[in-house]
């Protein structure tokens, strides 16, 4: 039946492609030459079905016949090897979209990793790397250990590598009183002066002008101790440290 149709459809179009000129030349025609050619047509459209109808029947063209289906089968089973092709090609295309996404999940997490962060040092908030963050926090977990040796180099190795962190002018403070923990009392008039010079306006500024006093008592350098501290109160009058000041000015009389 498949067969037929073909042939048949084959029929109808040959049909069509001769009826078609004849239309549309009907106005050149007369009305016995139109009749004449219509039935030639038709005579040759039935003889044509008849042939085909007769080869349908025949074993040569059911033979034909089997050999499409075969040929059907054949192209169902590519379709289906062609299918499944697919879906591999589909799901490592799959994987490949999932390990990108991955990739950039991670790639994020790093350069996050690497931006600033919004942190509050002495009230004021700034910008400050996460590699500044975790410098600074391990030189002061070695201060707070009583490790003031370590301390001392991990927070001048810090203030050398960010000179302009947020964190410098602390770390520079602690590393004033690292020295003093020490007893190096001469390092550690430096250390504050360099607080001073450096970060004036820091906060921790006026502590440090305190700590230089208390290093030159310790130094039995009452003279410069006493300079130290008219100067703090001078320059820092508000600061709790310009109070301490007075008061030990008071007691140096």
């Amino acid at each position: 039946m498949i067969k037929l149709s073909q042939f048949r459809l084959a029929a109808v179009a040959l049909a069509l492609t001769a009826w078609l000129p004849l239309q549309a030349n009907a106005g050149l025609l007369d009305d016995d030459e139109a009749r004449k050619a219509i039935l030639d047509l038709r005579a040759k459209v039935d003889a044509l079905a008849r042939d085909i109808n007769a080869r349908v029947d025949t074993k040569a063209d059911k033979s034909i016949g089997v050999d499409m289906l075969n040929q059907h089968e054949q192209t169902m089973q590519e379709i289906s090897r062609l299918r499944g092709q697919v879906e591999v090609l589909a799901n490592e295309i799959a994987n490949v979209q999932k390990n990108q996404k991955d990739l950039y999940a991670d790639l994020d997490a790093r350069v996050k990793k690497l931006e600033p962060r919004q942190e509050t040092i002495d009230g004021q908030t700034a910008e400050v790397l996460p590699s500044e963050k975790k410098t600074y926090d391990g030189a002061m977990d070695l201060f707070k250990s009583g490790d003031y040796k370590a301390a001392a180099g991990a927070l001048q190795e810090f203030v050398r590598r960010f000179p302009d962190s947020a964190y410098a002018a602390n770390a520079q403070y602690w590393l004033g009183n690292a020295y003093y923990a020490q007893r190096d009392y001469k390092n550690a008039i430096a250390a504050q002066e360099a607080v001073v010079a450096n970060y004036g306006t820091s906060a921790k500024a006026p502590d440090a002008m305190l700590n230089i006093a208390s290093s030159y008592t310790e130094l039995k350098d009452k003279k410069n101790a006493k300079k130290a501290l008219q100067q703090l109160v001078s320059k820092f009058p508000d600061s709790a440290a310009a109070q301490a000041a007075k008061d030990r000015l008071a007691a140096l009389k």
